[in-house]
């Protein structure tokens, strides 16, 4: 390294005045986080400078809070008026989970005490053979919201650009589970009438006529936890029947008035194909 920097620290020192270690450097670095201002080219040595040192603390702070490093490079990239509301919204959604998991934990306990839920009237009806139009991808929870808001404007779009009337209740076929370790498929479906050309990414095809047992939801409960009661219970409800799930996977059938409807309207039926 050029004598005449002397304003630079080194790694060590940089992480003793900082309170962050050399490999936490290291891994900001390469994340484009903290990048040291020279890097020695025959050594490879990192050095930093004194003015580097209100990231660094950010960054610490930040980490006390868990926040996800690609969270933490949204914040360095902001503005200074900016990076408050980031965090104000990162916080807010820490607060969601938290009382996400809080609402899991009751129902959980509730399971395991063999609590008996009343809340979800269970019916059954023969849904009729149905063309469909399909999007069909592997998604984690926390994609599935935009996949299947995205999904449902696409087919709409190029159902009304075929004139092709919609010929019933839109739906989501989950054939696997959906969290954070799971990824479905998930397959966004809208029965219709008419010829119709699938664009990439779309597929027609004959959705079979079968019986379904189901209960209907408010807008409330198709949020995380308390849409997985309507599941669990449609579930219990077919093995207290006797009767088995077929081989079409479980459902989410949408009413028309969804983007009008307040929270305590039923929005949507959950149902079991048997």
């Amino acid at each position: 390294m050029n004598g005449t920097r002397t304003d630079l620290l080194t790694i060590s020192a940089f992480a003793r005045m900082t309170r962050l270690s050399q490999k936490a450097l290291r891994l900001y670095d390469s994340m484009g986080l903290l990048p040291p201002v020279h890097v020695d080219p025959q050594s490879g040595y990192r050095y930093y400078h004194a003015e580097q040192f209100q990231d660094a603390h950010l960054i610490g702070l930040l980490r006390q809070l868990e926040m996800p490093l690609n969270r933490i490079f949204e914040v360095l990239q902001a503005s200074e008026d900016a990076r408050a509301a980031l965090v104000r919204s990162y916080w807010r959604e820490v607060e969601q989970d938290v009382q996400q998991k809080k609402e899991l934990v009751q129902y959980l306990s509730d399971v395991l005490e063999k609590k008996e839920n009343h809340m979800f009237e269970i019916q059954t009806r023969t849904v009729a053979a149905a063309k469909i139009i399909t999007i069909q991808r592997r998604v984690f929870a926390s994609e599935l919201p935009a996949f299947i808001d995205e999904s449902f404007g696409r087919l709409q779009k190029h159902l009304e650009a075929s004139g092709a009337p919609f010929a019933g209740a839109p739906f989501v076929i989950y054939h696997g589970a959906v969290n954070h370790d799971s990824d479905g498929p998930v397959e966004v479906c809208i029965p219709f009438t008419g010829p119709v050309e699938p664009l990439e990414g779309m597929n027609i095809r004959i959705e079979p006529e079968h019986p379904e047992a189901y209960t209907s939801i408010t807008k409330a409960q198709c949020v995380f936890p308390e849409i997985l009661k309507a599941y669990d219970a449609v579930a219990l409800w077919l093995r207290g029947q006797g009767k088995m799930c077929s081989h079409l996977s479980s459902r989410e059938v949408y009413f028309e008035n969804w983007d009008t409807a307040g929270p305590d309207d039923l929005v949507c039926d959950i149902a079991y194909p048997y």
